[in-house]
């Protein structure tokens, strides 16, 4: 008996893509009728396959990293500008494929394509290519295919990553200036360390006596420096790479991103940062329709700090269970009371999506006034340390001078 792929609306609104086993196409539709719910495409399940071969194949040849943001929000764009012209999905994808240069990306898509093409809804068809996409626009997407606003719902996930892109610019922007005057202290430092020094040390040699107790000091440092440079380097690496061996692992991220939290001035930062993130993505998800529940799920993945998100993660079940949310946020004492109190007023008048982009505007703001101040601190305080350390090298290898021209003298 031959197969069907059929796309099905259940009464509680999802979409489902069921295989069913049937004569031809009007028993497979009698017996769907029979059964409820609202029938929107039957195709035979082998024209389903072979529309999904090629697509799929090159797909999968191709994945394993997430698509370049940047290209996934022009993609949108322009997607979100043929649906407004009335295009359908298919008809659209058509065309932007005919406009895609890059051929992982172009492959994934045609994949998709395919999908949609035999009868598989859109959402889902992204949801298949998790490791290429973010969860949070598929999630976003089923919600829009429920309520008939997919066009809405990519305007919102759009706006969503803009301005969450803004936030992260400004705080690269803010920490650029610090680490390149880091990065040539530390340079400068360990030239003199490794080639002047030695220099310097030689010279004196010939001249005899006993050097200052300062010199002693750097010379001994630049000795271990230079004897060690590459045993150092080595130590470093492997250190670095064990390191991030742990922080892949799930009880090392959530150790270490609850470290971070707990440096002074940066922590703070960090913190604000990850609320911004939940509030914005929560508010993002309801906004589009998402139950509350799978939108809590969902949300926790695009929380940078995974010890906020592992937090998330515990709320989620409380609330499937009947608890309020703002509550269940209160008990894992990470949530500030600003969040809390904007979260109870949203769920009391049912204006959580407005209370939850409200707390992220504020912490925004928030962001940003403390990156500028945090910068005006560190900037002086690193050129006052940096400085201390070259100018104590610079005098342990001058003082010996000033000895050896006295000695002359006397």
């Amino acid at each position: 008996m031959p197969s069907f792929v059929c796309r099905v609306g259940a009464p509680d609104g999802s979409v489902a893509v069921r295989t069913l086993e049937a004569s031809d196409i009007e028993a497979a539709r009698q017996e769907l009728a029979r059964q409820g719910g609202m029938i929107f495409s039957i195709k035979p399940a082998k024209a389903g396959v072979v529309g999904l071969s090629l697509g799929a194949a090159l797909a999968k040849k191709s994945s394993g990293k997430p698509v370049k943001l940047d290209e996934f929000l022009v993609f949108n764009q322009e997607l979100v500008a043929l649906l407004k012209a009335g295009l359908p999905i298919v008809a659209s994808f058509e065309t932007l494929l005919e406009r895609q240069k890059n051929p992982r990306f172009k492959a994934i898509l045609l994949a998709i394509r395919d999908q949609i093409t035999s009868g598989v809804a859109l959402s889902d068809a992204f949801l298949a290519h998790g490791d290429a996409f973010p969860k949070l626009y598929a999630t976003s997407l089923k919600a829009g295919e429920r309520s008939g606003e997919i066009e809405k719902v990519i305007r919102r996930y759009l706006s969503y990553q803009k301005i969450l892109g803004t936030v992260q610019r400004k705080v690269i922007s803010a920490l650029v200036y610090p680490s390149v005057l880091i990065a040539l202290s530390i340079g400068l430092i360990t030239v003199l360390m490794t080639f002047v020094i030695p220099k310097f040390i030689e010279f004196y040699a010939g001249f005899g006596g006993e050097l200052p107790a300062l010199t002693r000091v750097v010379v001994g440092a630049s000795h271990y420096t230079k004897t060690f440079f590459l045993e150092g380097v080595l130590a470093l690496t492997v250190g670095i790479y064990l390191f991030r061996q742990w922080l892949d692992t799930d009880e090392g991220s959530k150790t270490w991103d609850g470290l971070l939290l707990k440096i002074p001035l940066v922590g703070n930062i960090l913190h604000q940062f990850a609320l911004s993130q939940f509030s914005r993505s929560l508010g993002t998800l309801v906004g589009a329709g998402t139950p509350l529940v799978t939108a809590l799920e969902i949300c926790s993945g695009s929380i940078s700090n995974r010890k906020i998100a592992g937090a998330v993660d515990t709320v989620a079940p409380k609330v499937r269970e009947g608890a309020e949310m703002w509550k269940s946020l209160e008990e894992t004492k990470l949530f500030s009371s600003l969040t809390v109190e904007m979260v109870k007023v949203g769920e009391a008048t049912g204006a959580l999506e407005e209370m939850l982009l409200n707390v992220s505007e504020f912490y925004d703001e928030a962001i940003e006034t403390a990156l500028q101040r945090l910068v005006n601190l560190i900037e002086p305080l690193i050129l006052i340390i940096m400085g201390g350390v070259i100018a104590t090298i610079l005098l342990s290898v001058y003082l010996p001078m000033f000895t050896i021209l006295n000695q002359i003298k006397a």
